[in-house]
């Protein structure tokens, strides 16, 4: 039996080639003797905790049959209820907030088309606070590495919630917050680029905790495994209230023109355009038209690892690049309030 294994946004799909037979395809390609057959597995297209006790998964078309396998950690005796491509986990255990969930189904279609899938899933927490991306820097130094700031803006937990640098589609690192009792006003610093030291902590406690670079003592600092930086000149920088829920919050940033390229609408590659679309199908960004081009973006051409973008003091937020401005050398202000400075090149 062949098996491949692939990961996507999280989910890793154990997939059987044998769900079907061989088939000889004709020169059109077409099968012989079953045209328009269904041989496709049904495709997971959403999982998420719906609430403390359940999970929801989506699929694209009807589920003929599923089995589950298990849960991990357990969460006592699950049962399924199947309503077409939607289906219900339920348990009699709580989920704890935040913490990762692996479901273990198998999952077959009317047709006979089976797939296994080992599907994570994020505790449900119902208390996530409203936060913004407050300020961040993309070409950060030796001394002052990559940093994005988000204002939390009422009180909650943060366990679940997810910054990505990109969306949840389509990313290259991320920050699945922990466990944390967080009050409005706080703010949390998200390092990009850390040096890997035991000093970086992850505050969930006390805030004065941590050392490494820029960490401050009076915020809570959080430190991306592993972390590379960010993309200096083109990207997306997104906050949603789970790794696969909804969007609360995204910055999109580039130096790039719309005649940079042709191919990619001028943002240079297929996965920031992508992102970028992504995030005006979710009413996250917006511009002067649709689709998004990169004069749309925040420019951070003037920034640098003691220029950051910043919104304005009280925090204005239209989903648009007239949010953020360019503080002057030295006006960088994470873990504190934003400054109103301008730079002047």
């Amino acid at each position: 039996m062949h098996k491949r294994h692939l990961l996507l946004g999280g989910l890793i799909f154990l997939s059987w080639a044998c769900c079907t037979p061989f088939i000889d395809l004709n020169e059109t390609g077409e099968v012989f003797g079953l045209t328009g057959a269904d041989l496709a597995p049904p495709i997971l297209t959403a999982a998420a905790a719906r609430d403390e006790y359940s999970f929801t998964l989506g699929f694209n078309e009807d589920i003929w049959e599923i089995r589950l396998e298990g849960v991990v950690p357990p969460l006592g005796d699950p049962r399924i209820e199947v309503n077409s491509g939607r289906v219900i986990i339920q348990t009699d255990e709580p989920q704890l907030p935040g913490a990762e969930y692996v479901l273990d189904v198998l999952v077959k279609d009317r047709a006979g088309n089976s797939q296994q899938l080992l599907v994570r899933c994020y505790g449900y927490n119902p208390r996530v606070p409203g936060m913004l991306i407050n300020e961040f820097t993309t070409r950060g130094s030796s001394t002052h590495p990559d940093v994005v700031e988000l204002l939390v803006l009422e009180d909650g937990n943060l366990a679940g919630a997810c910054l990505y640098e990109g969306t949840s589609e389509n990313w290259e690192q991320r920050m699945v917050f922990p466990d944390c009792e967080v009050l409005s006003g706080e703010f949390l610093l998200v390092h990009f680029k850390p040096q890997g030291i035991p000093e970086e902590l992850n505050e969930t406690a006390a805030v004065n905790l941590s050392g490494g670079l820029d960490a401050h003592p009076e915020a809570r600092d959080f430190w991306v495994d592993q972390g590379s930086g960010l993309s200096g000149n083109n990207g997306v920088i997104a906050l949603y209230r789970d790794p696969f829920g909804a969007i609360m919050d995204a910055v999109l940033y580039s130096n790039r023109t719309s005649a940079s390229d042709e191919r990619y609408r001028g943002f240079g590659s297929a996965k920031v355009m992508e992102r970028a679309d992504t995030l005006a199908d979710l009413s996250a960004w917006t511009g002067e038209s649709l689709p998004l081009c990169p004069e749309d973006a925040v420019n951070p051409d003037y920034s640098t690892a003691t220029r950051s973008l910043c919104r304005s003091v009280d925090s204005i937020d239209t989903g648009s690049k007239g949010d953020w401005h360019t503080v002057p050398t030295g006006g960088y202000s994470f873990g504190a309030v934003n400054s109103d400075e301008l730079y002047v090149p």
